[in-house]
């Protein structure tokens, strides 16, 4: 399905009947990734789940866009659509975006429980090795920048970026690695205490994106969380070890489970 959010042609999915779930997905991802999570939510809830912009089939934002503009999005999807109480479901990127919300004065929906997996949002600091790496990046790019460089090794600069970026930024359009730039150089740490609702952590013990640590810190720091370690999962603890987390989202949301 398709629905215009302030000029954005935007790609959802609305399946199901009951109160509303909200769908925030991972960075880079589809919404069609998180199929059998929304397939098992729609048993009991009317779930809705939006590519946000740059992500599967919706286009780019017009400009490098910061979270708190996703967040923006997010909020005039729902007026569009006659939101005004939710559930939260969000993966990676989805939690920035969550903790961004929940921060909101006057937020205009109310948000009754949350469920963040491989959660984003917690900036740490670089190791020594990434810091001389940085350096390093930094020096050649000074270097290859000039005009001669750029004349003789027209292709050496991308070439660079490449090598030192993570996947997800060698993966990028231009437009959306500067919304990746301003997206992971914010540190939302100081937002968990504003999550108040009552929120569902579950983690993959190997996850390396958004590491177990983080978890564990939203744990502490968020007024009423609990948080739940998946084995033998990573990132994607819900395509991973799709039986265990289907049964926890249920358990969590009383869904009944066979």
């Amino acid at each position: 399905m398709n629905i215009d959010i302030n000029g954005i042609d935007t790609n959802y999915i609305d399946k199901g009947e009951g109160d509303v779930v909200l769908l925030l997905q991972g960075w880079g991802t589809s919404v069609d990734l998180y199929s059998a999570v929304i397939d098992k939510m729609a048993e009991k809830y009317r779930v809705l789940a939006p590519d946000m912009p740059g992500f599967g089939a919706t286009p780019e934002p017009p400009e490098p866009w910061h979270v708190d503009d996703y967040a923006d999005f997010v909020l005039a999807f729902c007026e569009k659509l006659g939101v005004r109480k939710c559930i939260i479901f969000a993966h990676s990127f989805g939690g920035r975006v969550t903790l961004k919300l929940m921060a909101r004065d006057g937020l205009p929906i109310e948000v009754t429980k949350i469920i963040l997996t491989g959660a984003a949002g917690i900036r740490h600091e670089p190791s020594e090795k990434a810091k001389k790496k940085a350096a390093a990046y930094q020096r050649g790019k000074k270097f290859l920048s000039s005009a001669p460089m750029k004349a003789l090794f027209p292709n050496a600069l991308e070439n660079l970026r490449n090598k030192h970026g993570s996947a997800d930024y060698r993966a990028a359009s231009p437009m959306m690695r500067q919304v990746l730039v301003n997206t992971v150089n914010e540190d939302l740490s100081a937002l968990l205490p504003e999550c108040r609702p009552e929120t569902l952590l579950i983690w993959g013990r190997n996850d390396d994106a958004a590491p177990l640590c983080d978890g564990e810190r939203m744990e502490r720091e968020m007024p009423d969380a609990g948080l739940v370690t998946i084995d033998n999962a990573g990132h994607f603890a819900f395509i991973e070890q799709q039986y265990m987390f289907l049964r926890v989202i249920s358990s969590f949301l009383g869904i009944p489970t066979d």
